[in-house]
């Protein structure tokens, strides 16, 4: 989610704006691999998650495609997470495989053991403080991860878990076969209204936020480039092949330390191999949020995670200024009818078919990497334009800047939220001020990665 753009009007946004006018590719595929056949493991990191894992079990067991393998790492807890987990297995007859770690040693690992230690042929990675409201979320992400052999992960649409959505799935039969009760006394509603309060202030943001991202800025990216900069962690299918290849470049290099935020680093390594990252539409997951004072810290390592990023693969951030090398290659191409001929060779046909390699995205860059570019270019410089509207005190400049920012994010907004259009206008007043409270605790973020990057040379970054 580190790519969300802070200033709507921004080179970004409008980017994805084209790429709705423009619409998708219009190539028909014809897939190689049947995704029925897929065989699919669920693999749930999991870290003091004792109040949420029954949900997030309960979702699994409610999909129309069920995993082979429900494998629960716990991270070093300590808490009720496992005996939970290990007691709702056995009432809900999951096959459920736990590892527990005597101490917290963080996600990566996590997907990378099980890339390598089980032959299953999609990874489906599903947080334990997150589950999957919509039941066919798991079979609509196998079935559009294998339209292409170029397509490396599949997310869906993620959103704020909310105390009605938790009541909503504890009522589900899947979910009563634990509990076995009328009612489900939820360890959330017993938090205290203050904690209700500070939870309701990060759903609200954050639901704007995502709706923004997910439903115009993402949407824009797949309608134009077929891929998302990355894919949204929380609840993701991978081919488990790619990556396992993945780790086994990356590890000799950068051991775990994959930045602060291992999807955002995954999502970069596939785009640069030329694979594609996709997010639906129409499938729905749930994910916990951080009370609103923990918002800065996550914001810190989503935002630093992208840069971090950008320095790793800063062949896909030149892609702009590779373009003529494109253009001129496409055209020799067509004139010699090289890229015809390879067309009507082709017996498996797949949109946004691109060469794959490290050695192409050097010489020629990758179509996302347009996004990347200006995604990097407005991160750090909005913040840059208003803290030096602010020091040379062009106070009418910054007012026109900020109300025009908060109009057309209020109108981007409102388009795709149907059915809430209303509710949502309003909510999207309402977050404006921390919006733009978190725009100057990340211009600390840019300020720390460039210290690290020129000071004190760390590059232990992870999360």
């Amino acid at each position: 989610m580190a790519t969300a753009p802070w200033f709507v009007l921004s080179p970004n946004a409008l980017l994805s704006a084209v790429g709705l006018l423009r619409g998708p590719d219009k190539t028909v595929p014809t897939p190689a691999e049947d995704w029925r056949a897929a065989v699919v493991d669920v693999v749930i990191p999991a870290y003091k998650e004792e109040d949420n894992i029954i949900h997030c079990l309960a979702s699994l067991a409610r999909q129309t495609v069920q995993p082979r393998n429900v494998i629960l790492v716990d991270d070093g807890g300590k808490d009720e997470t496992v005996p939970r987990a290990r007691e709702y297995a056995a009432a809900a007859g999951l096959n459920l495989t736990v590892f527990e770690r005597a101490t917290s040693i963080g996600k990566t690992p996590t997907i990378k053991r099980q890339s390598r230690e089980f032959d299953c042929d999609v990874e489906f990675i599903l947080d334990g403080d997150t589950f999957l409201e919509s039941p066919e979320y798991i079979e609509r992400c196998v079935q559009e991860l294998y339209q292409g052999i170029g397509i490396a992960s599949a997310c869906g649409t993620i959103l704020p878990m909310r105390p009605k959505n938790r009541h909503a799935l504890a009522q589900t039969e899947e979910f009563r076969r634990w509990h076995g009760a009328e009612t489900y006394d939820d360890p959330h509603a017993r938090r205290g209204m203050l904690h209700s309060v500070w939870w309701w202030i990060t759903n609200t943001y954050r639901e704007c936020l995502y709706l923004f991202l997910q439903r115009f800025v993402y949407k824009g990216q797949m309608v134009f480039f077929g891929s998302i900069t990355n894919p949204v962690g929380c609840a993701v299918a991978y081919r488990r092949k790619y990556i396992k290849d993945l780790f086994d470049l990356y590890e000799p290099i950068f051991g775990d330390d994959l930045t602060n935020s291992e999807d955002i680093f995954i999502g970069f390594a596939l785009n640069n191999e030329g694979y594609r990252n996709i997010q639906l539409q129409d499938v729905l997951a749930r994910s916990e949020e951080p009370e609103v004072q923990r918002l800065p810290k996550q914001i810190y390592l989503w935002s630093s995670s992208f840069l971090q990023s950008c320095y790793y693969f800063d062949a896909l951030l030149r892609t702009p200024f590779k373009s003529l090398k494109l253009w001129g290659k496409r055209r020799r191409d067509k004139a010699s009818g090289e890229a015809q001929r390879v067309e009507d060779l082709r017996k498996i046909k797949e949109q946004y078919r691109q060469p794959f390699g490290e050695k192409y995205t050097l010489e020629y860059g990758r179509p996302i990497g347009w996004a990347m570019f200006m995604s990097a270019l407005e991160k750090v410089g909005f913040p840059t334009a208003l803290i030096i509207l602010l020091v040379l005190r062009m106070w009418e400049p910054l007012a026109v800047t900020i109300v025009a920012e908060m109009i057309v994010s209020l109108a981007v907004l409102v388009l795709v939220s149907k059915g809430q259009r209303l509710g949502m206008f309003f909510k999207g007043i309402l977050v404006t001020p921390l919006r733009y409270a978190l725009i100057v605790a990340d211009s600390f973020t840019m300020l720390r990665f460039a210290f690290d990057l020129w000071i004190s040379g760390n590059r232990k970054w992870r999360k």
